[in-house]
């Protein structure tokens, strides 16, 4: 553990001598890089462990309080991915335990200013000092939800000399707050950093606002990055923060994963698909967790099956609606050709894409216009019926409406690089790429000839933008799988290669120091 370390960066686990040889040269690289500090130390790796952290606020005057708790156990690679306040899992004896506590540490130290302490909670709700972050934290929204503090406000009129206008009795409570780290990262590429312009970036319709503890129970991004902003290799990958304040735990987490669904991000990766996995995980639901939920749960990768949709058959009609109402406003238009104009119909077959060949799934579709409303139709896949209304127009990305009388977003995207054609569908983190054709087209789009991707097997691709720096095998040697291969460092992390099979180097294809694009071949194996 880098001794100058924080936000995850310099900390590795190991459980056996390849692991700790491994971990602490990468600990103190990123160390180096990231701090300017390479000195790392070791300590023993408690297992199973709860971290529940402990808000503090102290004044010049010797009054400290202590705001309440905040959960952050749900964390990948020792770097936080959601937090939440208050916490569902210890009791009201043991917070009022760990607030006297962290602020009897305050005051041993004179602290003055918003701080937060540190602890690890085993399963007995026994508490341990891990450290104390003498500063404002990422995660301090949450706070402010359930309290009604602005913790910034509190910080520089305390700066200024001014005594805490409350004491411990009046810190409040009140509902349930979450907030979920947007990171610039690949979910499905092992969580690989994504850099590149953001195309679109459009956050959910906020309702509340920092600095304004007034408007709370609502939706909150705090972010400093914007449409045609260029998310660089050279710092963290977090690009905004989700925040939503619920009456209760139930009702916090249905406004995440709404609000979830109503973030455009485009031209960068982002791990929204994976938040809106985790949110509805049936352990993250009951509050069953530990530091380690995402190692057990994901250990293996995430991959787009891991995204169950409550019903699947809602985004093909979604698809099927859009469409539809492209077809109208087509035929519409004047000037056509007689004969040739645009019909609209009412039997369409939607194809879910899948890269496979033969793994396309063909569902067909019935489309009725309701008379007298803009923007609805009654959409049957199968026996299952979906009556939507949406006002949203045809070029928006996001789309909100009502299905079945239920309130409903989703996002839409028209065209990809590879199929112009394609209507890809996003809702509660599962994604699907489909093509909304005529009957006979798709009988015909079966009998389209399936092209193989090219065998890349012999080579070592970098899997991320990034620098590369080290290239640790020569034009010759032989490398058995799981040797080292090359370093790639980006966003302050390193990521290392290992050889997949057993082989003996013909080229080496890039050299230490080249910045680096994904899929970019860094070393040739003989076949």
């Amino acid at each position: 553990k880098a001794s100058a370390g924080g936000g995850g960066k310099g900390l590795r686990v190991a459980f056996n001598d390849k692991e700790c040889f491994e971990g602490f040269s990468s600990c103190r690289n990123e160390a180096r890089n990231s701090f300017g500090d390479d000195r790392v130390f070791m300590e023993k790796f408690v297992q199973e462990p709860r971290h529940i952290e402990i808000q503090v606020l102290g004044d010049s005057h010797g009054n400290v309080i202590y705001l309440n708790e905040r959960e952050c156990s749900i964390q990948r690679r020792h770097q936080k991915v959601i937090e939440e306040a208050p916490s569902p899992f210890i009791s009201d004896a043991t917070r009022k335990a760990m607030g006297e506590q962290a602020v009897a540490l305050a005051k041993a130290v004179k602290y003055q200013s918003a701080g937060t302490v540190e602890f690890v909670v085993g399963k007995d709700q026994d508490f341990y000092f891990l450290e104390m972050n003498t500063r404002l934290q990422v995660e301090h929204p949450v706070t402010e939800c359930i309290t009604g503090l602005d913790l910034v406000e509190l910080m520089i009129r305390v700066a200024a000399g001014e005594k805490l206008p409350l004491t411990q009795a009046d810190v409040k409570k009140e509902g349930w707050a979450i907030e979920c780290r947007i990171n610039a990262e690949d979910p499905f590429r092992n969580f690989l950093p994504s850099t590149g312009r953001l195309v679109r970036f459009t956050p959910p319709a906020q309702s509340m606002w920092q600095a304004n503890t007034q408007d709370r129970f609502g939706v909150r991004v705090d972010t400093g990055v914007q449409d045609g902003g260029e998310i660089p290799m050279f710092y963290d990958s977090m690009i905004a923060k989700l925040i939503v304040h619920g009456k209760d735990r139930a009702d916090a987490i249905a406004k995440m994963r709404e609000a979830l669904n109503g973030f455009v991000i485009r031209g960068v990766q982002s791990n929204i698909p994976f938040q809106a996995a985790l949110l509805a995980h049936p352990k993250f639901v009951s509050g069953e967790f530990n530091t380690g939920f995402i190692a057990e749960h994901y250990g293996q990768g995430f991959r787009a099956e891991d995204v169950p949709h409550d019903d699947a058959d809602f985004l093909v009609a979604l698809a099927a609606f859009v469409r539809r109402k492209s077809r109208e406003r087509a035929a519409g238009l004047s000037g056509q050709l007689p004969g040739y104009g645009v019909k609209v119909g009412h039997d369409y077959t939607v194809i879910t894409l899948d890269g496979q060949q033969g793994q396309h799934r063909y569902s067909a579709v019935h489309v009725d216009e309701v008379t007298g409303q803009i923007g609805a139709a009654v959409v049957t896949v199968g026996d299952k019926r979906y009556a939507i209304q949406s006002p949203s127009r045809l070029n928006d990305v996001c789309i909100a409406g009502t299905c079945n009388d239920q309130p409903f977003t989703a996002q839409i995207e028209r065209g990809t690089a590879r199929n112009p054609l394609a209507l890809v569908v996003q809702h509660n983190g599962t994604r699907i790429e489909t093509m909304v054709v005529s009957p006979r087209m798709a009988q015909l789009h079966q009998l389209m000839p399936f092209k193989a991707p090219a065998d890349m097997s012999k080579y070592v691709l970098s899997p991320m933008p990034g620098l590369l720096v080290q290239v640790a095998v020569q034009v010759g040697q032989k490398v058995q799988a799981g040797e080292r291969v090359a370093v790639i460092e980006a966003m302050k992390m390193e990521n290392v290669l290992f050889a997949a099979a057993d082989g003996v180097v013909a080229k080496v294809l890039a050299s230490q120091g080249e910045s680096l694009v994904v899929d970019q071949p860094i070393v040739e194996f003989e076949q």
